[in-house]
């Protein structure tokens, strides 16, 4: 396992802008003393610009908490969890740019975080619970995305989750029984069926696209993965608590509940 210290130094800006530059493109446009690292991102002012609309609905005093950031990207959240108190912060991700592009500007902005190259699907090898974990922007980008969720909420999830996915389709959501019988078709027209849309190539030119739910689909995996949804306070993310690791009274093949 790959781990990446934060070390301490002041750098001019013309360093920084040369860094910047050295280890781009940026997804992530942060503000690193002044230098803006994807000022001409197709999204505007982001992550920023999403963090304003949900920010709220996270602890402003995240004092002896520990976080995971899973796809932490070039650090934005992370550097915030950090400003919000929290005691440690782990970002993980499997681009080794991206880690590049966390530690500069983690460095910049002088905060400590733990940068270490893995997989969500190597959680397990962290060891360890957090008591926040964020999954952010990861989901769409992942062949086994349900999979993905089981394993944060068996190995690193112990208190809250916080999760953002693209989304697309119906924003409604279906009243639904537990069971249908064999015959009844029509269930799955509805627009507020839970839908999961693979796509075979590409989206939006990134072939790291593999699936897109619709609102249904997002709370229904979160449900199937054993979080509680407890707040959506923008559109495309949820605030969650872990809840019995068996709900729906289902199990993914090889699981191990939970002692």
């Amino acid at each position: 396992m790959n781990r990446l210290a934060v070390p301490r130094r002041k750098m001019t800006r013309d360093e920084i802008e040369n860094q910047v530059r050295q280890i781009g493109p940026w997804f992530h446009n942060l503000d690193l003393a002044g230098v803006q690292t994807a000022p001409e991102h197709f999204l505007g002012d982001y992550p920023r610009v999403k963090w304003q609309r949900f920010a709220h609905a996270i602890p402003d005093n995240l004092a002896d908490k520990t976080v995971l950031d899973i796809g932490c990207n070039g650090g934005f959240y992370s550097i915030e969890m950090k400003r919000r108190g929290a005691a440690r912060v782990v970002g993980i991700d499997s681009d080794n740019d991206y880690l590049l592009q966390a530690r500069l500007a983690a460095e910049i902005c002088g905060v400590d975080i733990e940068l270490r190259k893995l997989s969500v699907y190597d959680v397990g090898a962290l060891a360890e619970k957090f008591d926040l974990v964020l999954f952010m922007g990861v989901l769409y980008h992942l062949r086994h995305p349900l999979l993905a969720l089981d394993l944060i909420r068996r190995h690193v999830a112990k208190d809250l989750f916080v999760f953002q996915s693209m989304q697309r389709g119906s924003n409604e959501v279906a009243s639904l029984e537990d069971d249908y019988e064999f015959w009844n078709e029509d269930i799955f027209e509805k627009p507020g069926f839970p839908r999961l849309c693979f796509i075979e190539k590409k989206y939006s030119g990134d072939p790291t696209n593999w699936w897109v739910p619709n609102r249904a689909c997002s709370e229904a995996m979160l449900r199937s993965a054993g979080f509680t949804i407890e707040a959506n306070p923008e559109d495309e993310v949820y605030v969650c608590r872990c809840a019995a690791i068996t709900a729906g009274g289902r199990h993914w093949p090889g699981e191990i509940k939970e002692p």
